[in-house]
Order: C-alpha cells, then sequence, then structure tokens
C-alpha cells in the first residue's frame, strides 16, 4: 500500500511539474503570440462600401444617379453549412418578401454552363442581394428575428438608378457583381472589396469604373463568442467615388432617340437605327443612340433568362449591342467625300469638268449612274450635290489601271483606300466606351488575306455547288462565283475599285466613324478621338481630372480642298438629294450641309445614310443618322436629322424652345455640398 501512495504522489507531482512548465510556455513564451489570437477572434474587419458616383451630363443634369434602398442579401456559405442546406429559412424569407423558396434558390445558385438565369455571377463567398426593393416592414421582420433568418440580412445600399430610361443605355452600360475571378486579377480589388460591391460592365460605367467606384472604408467592430456586435472599435469612412461629367446633353440626346424612332416606324422594313451627334472643334460626343434599346434597370437585383436573351437576340434586333460603335454598314455616297479628297490628291483638277454618263464601262462591264442617268458634264462640286456615281467610277478605274490593273505594281498607291484611312476609316476610332468595331476598307492585301482563308471552302462549293438552294439561277451564279475565287479570289479587279469609290461593294464603316471624318473635313482637317467623359470631378465640387479627346491624325489634303467640299455639301439640303428633306427649312438662320447614302445590301433593303453639319459657315455640329433597310437616305435618314436639328435649334413644329444652338463651353459647377448649378 506504501509503494502506491509513493507512486501516486510521484505521478502527481509530474502531472504538475507538466502543467507548470505548459503554463510558462504559453503565458510566457507564446503569451504575446495567444493575445493577438485572442484579440483577433474577438474584433471583426468589415469592410465598407463606398457610394459609387454620379455620371451627369453637360449641364449638371443626371444621367445615371443613386437611389436608396432597403437590400435583403443571403450568405450562401452558410445556408450551406445548415443540415437542410437552408430550405428552411429559405420559406421562411419567401413568405415575408412574398416570393417562392424555388425563386430564391435560383437567384444564390451559381452561374455556369446549363444554368439559366437569374443566376448569381459573382463569387459565392459573398452576400447574394435577391430583393433591392423591399419595405421597411418587411426589413424589420428580418432584423428583428434574426434567429429565424440566419446568413440572411437587410441593408440600405445605394442602387443606380436612371433618369431617362432607355436614353443612352448602350453608352452609360450597367452594373453586375464581382466575379471570383476578377477578385484575383484585379490588384486591389480583393483588398478593398466589401462583400456587396458592383463594376461596372459595359460604357462608362466599365471604361470608369475604377473612379468611380470610390474607396471603401473600414469598420473594426468587437464581437462575443456567437458573433453578436457588441461594439465598435475602429471606424475609417468610406470615399464616395467621383462624379463622372460627360459632354453628352440629355436634352439633345432625347432628340435623337426619338427621331430614330420615328424613322424606324417610317420604314417598315427597317430592322436598327443609329444617329451621333458630334462637337466640330473639340470631337466631345453630345449624343449617341442607338436602336433598339433597352431600359438597363433591368439588370438591377439580377436579370431574368427571357429578359437576357431578348437583349441579346436577333429577332430582337439585339439591343444590347450599340449600332453607333458596333455595327458596320456601307456608307454609299456619304463615303464620296473620301474619293473627291484621293482625286485631288492624286492630281485631277479641283475645278476640273467632267462628264457624268448614265454608265461607264469598268473594263468589259458597264457601272451605271442611279437609274442609269445621264447628267452630262459638270464639275466635282456639282458632282457631290447631284451625287454622280459614274465620275468616281472613271476615276477609281484609271487609279487601278496606274497601279497596274490585274498585275500590280510591287508598291501600289491605292489612293481611296490611303485617302479613306487618312480620314479614320479602318480603325478604331478609340473612343471612351469599349466594343467598338474597326470596320472594313478593303484594299489588295485585303483581298489576298480573304483568299488565303476562304479559298478552301470557295474550292469544294466550286466542284459541289449549291443544292440547297433552291433558285436554279441563283444557285449557278454561286457556283461560278465560287469558281473564281478559287481560282482567282486573291486579285483585286477593276469592279472591287469602282466600287470602292461610292462606298459599296466591301467597304464598311460605323456610324461614328462616319460622323468624325465629316468632324476633321469641316472642322480643322484635325482627326481626334472622339469622348464622351469629360471630366472627373469630387462630390464636392473639386476638379479631379478633365479629359480631352486627343488628335489622332490629320487630313492629307489643303484647306482650300476642304473648303471646297464643304462647301459643296452645303448645297445638298437646298438643292441637292436632300431638297425634299429640308424644303422650307429657313437657311438664313441657321444653314445646314450634309450628304445623303443609299447603299445597296444583298438580300435587305437599302442602307439609309445623312451625314450633316450646321451651321455651314462655322461649322459646330456633325450630326449623322443610318437606318438599317430603311430605304433612300434623302427620305428615310436625313428627315431625322432635320428632326433633330429642329428640336437643337427650336425650329419644330411643337414650337419648343431651342434645346441646344452651340455645345457647351464649361462644366457645370458643383458647390461644396453637391448641389448642381447649372
Amino acid at each position: 500500500m506504501r509503494t502506491r501512495f509513493v507512486v501516486l504522489h510521484v505521478l502527481v507531482l509530474s502531472l504538475l511539474a507538466v502543467l507548470a512548465v505548459r503554463l510558462w510556455q504559453v503565458q510566457v513564451v507564446r503569451g504575446p503570440e495567444f493575445v493577438a489570437v485572442a484579440t483577433e477572434t474577438r474584433t471583426r474587419d468589415v469592410v465598407v462600401p463606398a457610394i459609387r458616383g454620379q455620371i451627369l451630363d453637360s449641364a449638371g443634369r443626371p444621367l445615371v444617379r443613386n437611389r436608396t434602398g432597403l437590400v435583403v442579401s443571403i450568405d450562401r456559405t452558410r445556408l450551406d453549412r445548415m443540415p437542410d442546406a437552408g430550405d428552411a429559412v429559405l420559406k421562411k424569407l419567401a413568405a415575408v418578401l412574398g416570393s417562392t423558396p424555388e425563386s430564391l434558390r435560383e437567384r444564390i445558385r451559381s452561374c455556369g454552363p446549363g444554368v439559366a438565369r437569374p443566376c448569381w455571377t459573382g463569387s459565392r463567398y459573398q452576400p447574394i442581394p435577391v430583393d433591392d426593393a423591399v419595405t421597411t416592414r418587411e426589413a424589420l421582420q428580418i432584423l428583428e428575428r434574426q434567429e429565424d433568418f440566419p446568413g440572411v440580412t437587410a441593408e440600405v445600399q445605394a442602387v443606380r438608378d436612371y433618369p431617362g430610361k432607355t436614353h443612352a443605355a448602350q453608352v452609360l452600360g450597367y452594373l453586375q457583381p464581382v466575379t471570383q475571378q476578377e477578385l484575383e486579377r484585379r490588384q486591389g480589388l480583393k483588398a478593398s472589396y466589401s462583400g456587396v460591391d458592383l463594376v461596372g460592365r459595359d460604357g462608362l460605367e466599365e471604361i470608369y469604373d475604377q473612379a468611380l467606384r470610390g474607396k471603401s472604408g473600414l469598420r473594426r467592430v468587437q464581437v462575443d463568442r456567437m458573433g453578436k456586435v457588441i461594439g465598435v472599435e475602429q471606424q475609417v469612412a468610406p470615399i464616395t467615388g467621383d462624379t463622372l461629367i460627360t459632354s453628352i446633353d440629355a436634352k439633345v440626346q432625347a432628340i435623337v432617340e426619338k427621331a430614330l424612332e420615328g424613322a424606324m416606324q417610317r420604314s417598315p422594313q427597317a430592322d436598327g437605327a443609329a444617329g451621333v451627334v458630334l462637337d466640330v472643334r473639340t470631337g466631345r460626343v453630345i449624343a449617341m443612340a442607338s436602336m433598339p434599346t433597352y431600359d438597363p434597370s433591368v439588370w438591377i437585383g439580377g436579370i431574368s433568362e427571357n429578359e437576357y436573351q431578348r437583349l441579346l437576340s436577333d429577332k430582337s434586333g439585339r439591343p444590347l449591342v450599340s449600332r453607333a460603335i458596333k455595327g458596320t454598314f456601307a456608307p454609299g455616297s456619304t463615303f464620296k467625300v473620301t474619293s473627291v479628297s484621293a482625286m485631288v490628291k492624286d492630281g485631277y483638277p479641283l475645278n476640273g469638268t467632267y462628264d457624268c454618263p448614265g454608265a461607264f464601262m469598268v473594263g468589259s462591264r458597264p457601272f451605271h449612274n442611279f437609274r442609269g442617268i445621264g447628267l452630262g458634264p459638270m464639275n466635282l462640286h456639282t458632282a457631290l450635290v447631284k451625287s454622280c456615281d459614274t465620275i468616281f467610277y472613271r476615276a477609281a478605274y484609271e487609279m487601278w489601271l496606274r497601279d497596274g490593273g490585274m498585275k500590280p505594281k510591287p508598291k501600289p498607291k491605292d489612293p481611296m483606300a490611303a485617302m479613306s484611312r487618312a480620314y479614320g476609316f479602318g480603325k478604331l476610332t478609340g473612343i471612351d466606351i469599349p466594343g467598338e468595331s474597326a470596320g472594313r476598307i478593303p484594299d489588295r492585301y485585303w483581298k489576298k488575306n480573304l483568299w488565303a482563308a476562304t479559298r478552301a471552302t470557295n474550292c469544294i462549293r466550286a466542284k459541289k455547288g449549291y443544292p440547297e438552294v433552291k433558285d436554279g439561277n441563283r444557285a449557278a451564279f454561286l457556283k461560278q462565283l465560287a469558281y473564281e475565287n478559287c481560282l482567282e479570289g486573291f486579285q483585286w479587279r477593276a469592279g472591287d475599285a469602282a466600287n470602292f469609290s461610292i462606298g459599296q461593294g466591301d467597304v464598311l464603316v460605323t456610324p461614328l466613324q462616319l460622323a468624325n471624318a465629316y468632324a476633321a473635313l469641316v472642322g480643322d482637317g484635325k482627326v481626334r478621338s472622339p469622348r464622351i467623359a469629360w471630366a472627373l470631378v469630387r462630390p464636392d465640387g473639386t476638379k479631379v481630372k478633365e479629359i480631352v479627346p486627343p488628335v489622332i491624325g490629320k487630313l492629307p489634303i489643303d484647306e482650300t480642298t476642304r473648303a471646297y467640299i464643304k462647301n459643296a455639301l452645303s448645297q445638298v439640303p437646298s438643292d441637292g438629294t436632300a431638297a425634299g428633306a429640308f424644303g422650307g427649312w429657313p437657311m438664313n438662320l441657321v444653314s445646314i450641309g450634309g450628304k445623303t447614302g443609299t447603299a445597296e445590301v444583298y438580300g435587305k433593303a437599302d442602307t439609309a445614310w445623312f451625314a450633316s453639319f450646321a451651321p455651314t459657315a462655322k461649322p459646330r455640329f456633325v450630326t449623322v443618322v443610318m437606318v438599317s433597310q430603311g430605304g433612300m437616305g434623302g427620305s428615310a435618314a436625313a428627315p431625322a436629322v432635320r428632326e433633330i436639328y429642329e428640336g437643337m435649334f427650336g425650329f419644330g413644329k411643337d414650337h419648343a424652345p431651342a434645346a441646344l444652338t452651340e455645345p457647351a463651353k464649361r462644366l457645370p459647377v458643383i458647390k461644396p455640398d453637391g448641389t448642381v448649378n447649372r
């Protein structure tokens, strides 16, 4: 028995010694480490989202603003840890919100292949908003009974609001949740991410996202062992995002939208339209619209699958895509200003006399004037006013022959293609919204590259033919064309050059490119990269940065040639192809110049164009309207341009005051309290 007591004493003393050593290690050796860990478990760092900056027009009117709303969000990771995967919570929440558990479950599932919208495109580890328009009563039911709604929060957040509804939708863009890939890819975003931040998608929201988003704040709170907040230890206020002032004029934008809508209604076959108004002297965008359009508020709180597919559907006209910068179309006769410029630079006399027959033989094929009507001898001034085609066919054919024809010289000049590129066609303008198309300026090199890419297909079709085409004549034509392209598709033929000279064939431009080219022509001869944003300003009115459209080129023609072309275009609305649209216009008060364009499209109705400028003496505005499948430029596009100028200068039948007689010269003043002095 005594031995057992001794062993027990030794064991107890050993345990006490071990305990003492362990206490010494914990309290002395590793004491600071455990203090830090203990402190960390008692505090939580909460990133506070900043209020996103507004987007204003040139007069300080809001294009995009914020409204406060109660937003209910769900922590999906917390629901996933529950035994029933959160089904009970979703049932209770659905009863409060007047929804269904299935609908809420759809909103919090991750988007992916085979998953239809609504779904969540952001990180699964962030709170997922499921309703952005809850009432105060609904929010209180959730907040006061947190034990019934674990993982569910209701907070006051800023929600985007669009006063103009559909106006400038493709220009402004929209917001969507941050994805996990963006958090990992974008430097600094993860550290400042609050869990409910949205990022810009498309338009100005995307390009100026960083400035608009502002800087998130930090709130360090003390919590008990259950995670309940018991106090605030530290707080750093968020910094509101910058206000983006644009050169867009909201009144003019509304006028352009209405004019495009009317143009499509007057043209039953029309499937789209676009309009651009530029400040000639600065290169700033005053209005830019595309039809069909949509209301960007559909993105708020998540978009349904049906609505998302409608925005991308060809049947609905793909309203998500801006035809002003992305749509490419043959420009028709509006392109002739580049052809005249190329002729003069290539040695054709500016004041010479040129014959305008009803048809001109380009090689062995006759190329006809409009309706085959000959107009006799005329100068280049009249050729633009009356839109004679055969003068340009002849010039293009002669240039083609001088370059070697079917056996081109080692370094062909291609004067018309070179001049069109100098005007800015065939490349991006560099405007400050994403998704722009470069268009297409075809030449010998382009033809070779196209042949290399399509030769195999053409050779197969040359043997196989087109059995799926029911029209026998059409099938035979396509087979012969495939045969020729298989053997000689790399050759830049005389007909290619002739079509190029009048903006037909393979030439494709965007409405913005055409407006930018005309601004350079009737302005100072400098080609600018257009800008929509004018300045970034702090909410208290402090200017952060002014955004100036850069000069990216200069027209290779002298001022005399530019003035000659401008004077010719000044007669088109009064004595030329647009005279019908501008009958009765008060030219003595505000004179309008411009050029109509009617571009043929195989299998579709013609594309209608009118590119214009005003006033003609000292142009301040360039306005371009394009109506896809609209028909004649003088009867479909020109009346829409007239409607735009009527609204701008106050000449409309409704006797409304002038919306804008000259572009804004100064930024609107934002006062320290955030209000705008217009």
